[in-house]
């Protein structure tokens, strides 16, 4: 049984449904990217899962626990870090989360052990004596997590984490995320930046205008959306003395194999798309079809200088499944 199960979740504000029969499970040990754009309904669903929202209709479960009809139950399981997180000004890293750990019930030395563990996980020791407010974004964020993280909770709400972090921090926070989904751990974390969720993202779920459109792996998201599996290669020339002749010659040759279905020029390389209608076949059809490529390109003359296979990445999922729905 998945840690986290969301069923037939809906709210409501006035005449506007935020969210509209959002269903997914998360286990535990995994991370799943919630992705739309803005006003999806992504931090609206985060609220309801943290138990500070409560929706018109559906149900959750946390641990085989309702987070509708027994929250108060659900809430030590749960942290939560929102989009804009907060700080007192006067008072030091380690004075913050000694504060919130309290906050949690905790006590004496197995207070102190859980705060001098979180800060050793966060990297925070050697700002212990700093004030909050002198910190940089990044290691706020550390804090906020830190503090997301002091009771121990198996199922991790993180909204935007990464939003204004620079590229050191957030290579950071990845590395931590991924270890704490290696601790056993439950992540749900959204963002705007696909390119980080899809290096640390076991599954991803897909919202727009409130209702969620997929849920899968990147790969399955794709296939599913197109009705068919599809890949996409990559290959360089070096023109000589032919010059555009050779790019004429190689886009005619591959248009005319199977399985290609579009061929377009990105600056010195041709992106061929292939797809496999009726679903994948015996094998590995990606690389049987780049070997009969690149073999037709050499065999007509064609002065490959390098051929590639090209990963379709989250990106590519998201914006093939909101084609046409995004404003």
């Amino acid at each position: 049984m998945s840690l986290l199960e969301v069923k037939g979740l809906r709210r409501d504000y006035g005449a506007l449904r935020a969210v509209d029969d959002v269903s997914f499970e998360l286990e535990a040990g995994t991370i799943l990217g919630f992705i739309g754009p803005n006003g999806a309904g992504k931090s609206t669903t985060m609220r309801i899962l943290a138990t500070l929202d409560t929706p018109n209709a559906g149900q959750v479960t946390l641990d085989g626990h309702s987070l509708v009809d027994t929250p108060d139950k659900v809430r030590p399981l749960i942290g939560y870090m929102p989009d804009r997180y907060g700080t007192y000004d006067d008072v030091t890293v380690l004075e913050f989360l000694d504060f919130f750990a309290r906050a949690y019930g905790l006590q004496g030395r197995a207070r102190a052990k859980r705060v001098a563990s979180v800060m050793e996980f966060t990297g925070l020791i050697p700002l212990q004596d700093k004030l909050t407010s002198a910190l940089s974004k990044g290691m706020k964020q550390r804090v906020a997590l830190g503090r997301t993280l002091l009771h121990d909770p198996k199922l991790l709400i993180l909204d935007e984490p990464a939003d204004g972090l620079d590229p050191r921090a957030r290579i950071e926070l990845r590395e931590l995320l991924r270890a704490l989904a290696d601790q056993g751990k439950a992540v749900l974390i959204s963002s705007h930046i696909l390119t980080e969720l899809a290096e640390i993202c076991d599954t991803c779920a897909i919202i727009e205008q409130g209702r969620l459109l997929a849920t899968g792996k990147v790969a399955d998201i794709l296939a599913q959306a197109s009705g068919t599996a599809v890949a996409e290669l990559v290959v360089r020339f070096f023109p000589g003395e032919e010059g555009e002749a050779v790019w004429a010659r190689a886009e005619r040759l591959l248009l005319e194999q199977p399985r290609v279905k579009q061929v377009a020029r990105e600056g010195d390389a041709l992106r061929i798309r292939l797809e496999n209608e009726g679903g994948a076949a015996a094998g590995n059809w990606v690389d049987e079809s780049a070997a009969r490529l690149l073999a037709v390109l050499v065999g007509a003359g064609v002065p490959v200088c390098a051929f590639s296979h090209r990963e379709r990445n989250l990106e590519d999922a998201f914006m093939h499944v909101t084609k046409g729905r995004v404003a």
